[in-house]
């Protein structure tokens, strides 16, 4: 009978917020899969876990995937562990969860931290609604692309990103999503955790005058429904009643369907429309 392989959350910072059932779960397995062995020991031997550790990372999680799986499949429980939070988000524990499900192995979580929860309850940004960006795409192009997306996103957004290029970031995030409020969290659960609320060109400007230290989180308000219904009204300023009509006509459908179109398009009403075309035309 195939094992079951766990995703075991571990603390962001505070050793105090490993979870009973995480503890247990890591004794009781008969091998931990981890992100850095050399980081993860400190974790083991702080909670007194003799569970022999074999290493899952990013350059070897296809290959390693599969030695694991076929681990699983010869009965054997296998916890996964990240340096820190819960695997599967923005690391390689995401191909080992598909490799296992596609062989038909049973698969559970043991739930705890993770940053980008964490940042967002205590960013003082709306939390109903977000996007998880992870960290942005290293390849220009795609990076680009990425960012330009976000323009009119509307709900939370959250990045990661390491100290050496935060202010770059920052900066680039404030040229193309113009000045959005943002909360950048460091060092969570920590002694020394810290969430500065300000706006992306005071923090663009800040950054370039004080060196970044320790991994970070930013939490950026989306762009208002308000703000986006009115850039997509004022984007027909630059073109004529009648253009815009003839716009809609083009494609074949009726004058009147015409009329509702353009009307909705600049947030006024259908008769209006039909009003100040009939001055246009008199």
């Amino acid at each position: 009978m195939p094992g079951t392989l766990y995703l075991c959350a571990t603390p962001i910072g505070n050793l105090g917020d490993m979870t009973y059932r995480g503890v247990e779960t890591l004794k009781t397995v008969d091998l931990i899969a981890a992100e850095d062995t050399r980081n993860s020991i400190k974790l083991l031997n702080h909670f007194e876990i003799k569970t022999p550790m074999t290493s899952y990372h990013e350059h070897n999680k296809i290959e390693k995937a599969k030695f694991l799986v076929e681990r699983l499949l010869e009965g054997k429980n296998i916890a996964v562990i990240t340096d820190a939070g819960t695997p599967g988000i923005s690391d390689p524990g995401e191909e080992l969860v598909r490799q296992a499900i596609h062989a038909g192995i049973q698969v559970t979580a043991i739930p705890g931290a993770a940053a980008f929860t964490t940042a967002l309850i205590i960013s003082g940004l709306p939390t109903r609604r977000f996007v998880f960006e992870a960290f942005l795409p290293s390849d220009k192009k795609e990076r680009r692309e990425v960012v330009k997306e976000l323009v009119n996103e509307t709900r939370t957004i959250i990045i990661y990103e390491a100290p050496h290029r935060l202010q770059k970031t920052l900066q680039e995030l404030y040229d193309v999503l113009g000045n959005r409020k943002i909360s950048i969290c460091k060092e969570l659960t920590k002694r020394y955790e810290n969430v500065f609320c300000t706006e992306l060109e005071q923090a663009a400007a800040f950054y370039d005058s004080n060196e970044p230290r320790g991994e970070y989180v930013m939490i950026i308000e989306g762009k208002s429904r308000k703000e986006l219904e009115q850039e997509s009204i004022e984007k027909w300023d630059n073109i004529s009643l009648e253009e815009h009509m003839n716009i809609y006509l083009e494609k074949g459908i009726t004058k009147k369907e015409a009329m509702k179109c353009v009307a909705s398009d600049r947030g006024i009403a259908k008769r209006d429309v039909y009003k100040l075309l009939l001055d246009g035309e008199s």
